[in-house]
């Protein structure tokens, strides 16, 4: 390869991560965002966010706003309004607090803060900046922020399913980001699991899995563990042995010692209300049955 094919090939190169931080337009506008942005579940995170504009809408009036997606389906979650000459942006009333301007619009950063990000975070963010009154006075960036949120691992629930005759099965439902390995620890070595698709699709599925460990044994100890490189997570279940079964027609020995008890009692209450009525007993236990 000559230099001059090469050094197409590095404009070329220099112009698409341009286009992929940056997007400008005739009229002098411009926004500058990062491609891609990692946070830690539970902590702040900020999506960087920059413009340039005209310097007639220098003190004009400014409208931010930021989305969640993009099209029909985004979602708003951040909208402030700067009136003219004001130095900051007032958010709408029902506001949702988790999320506030790290920057300042007058000093053109839109950059959005996310207080303690979740795993539902997770998606692409558009920032978009607006000047009412002014004709084609807004810009919006095309390429958005991809936010990736990690997690530590969590298991959600352990359980166990099944009956005598079929066998029974433990399952291991655990969250977390990168998606956690599970393995299985039976009452001596390592055992093999399976995992098991997610009976749903939603975007926070991704995030979800559940192992699935086959012919576990009553009276025995099973152990699920879970780990990714934030960290590790770990639940023990005892499987009770099957309770004995009674023989038929033969009632527990604790349940027909209370019904002796039972009906001697009924017997005696009997007793006592026929002969008092008739003066038997003494006088104050006869005015207390009256």
């Amino acid at each position: 390869m000559d230099t001059r094919s090469l050094c197409r090939m590095v404009n070329l190169l220099m112009c698409f991560m341009e286009a992929l931080g940056a997007a400008s337009n005739d009229d002098g506008w411009s926004m500058k965002v990062q491609a891609e942005v990692r946070a830690t579940e539970g902590y702040p995170v900020v999506l960087p966010c920059s413009f340039t504009h005209p310097h007639h809408t220098l003190h004009s009036s400014l409208q931010v706003v930021w989305r969640l997606g993009h099209g029909q389906g985004s979602t708003v979650l951040y909208h402030c309004s700067s009136p003219t000459r004001a130095r900051t942006c007032q958010p709408d009333p029902q506001q949702d607090q988790r999320y506030r301007l790290e920057g300042n619009p007058r000093e053109h950063d839109l950059s959005l803060r996310i207080n303690s990000a979740a795993l539902q975070d997770n998606g692409r963010y558009y920032c978009r900046v607006e000047v009412p009154g002014h004709a084609h006075a807004s810009y919006e960036d095309k390429m958005g922020t991809r936010l990736r949120v990690e997690a530590a691992p969590r298991i959600l629930g352990l359980s166990v399913e099944g009956s005598e005759e079929a066998g029974y099965r433990a399952q291991c439902r655990v969250q977390g980001s990168p998606l956690p390995d599970v393995q299985w620890l039976g009452p001596d070595e390592l055992m093999e699991g399976s995992d098991i698709s997610p009976l749903s699709q939603e975007s926070l599925e991704q995030h979800h899995t559940t192992s699935q460990l086959r012919d576990v044994l009553p009276g025995q100890q099973y152990t699920c563990s879970a780990s990714n490189p934030l960290g590790k997570d770990q639940a023990t279940l005892y499987m009770l042995p099957p309770r004995q079964v009674q023989v038929s027609g033969e009632a527990p020995p604790l349940l027909l010692l209370l019904s002796l008890s039972l009906g001697f009692k009924v017997l005696l209450l009997l007793g006592m209300v026929v002969w008092l009525p008739q003066g038997g007993g003494p006088a104050w236990l006869r005015c207390w049955f009256k």
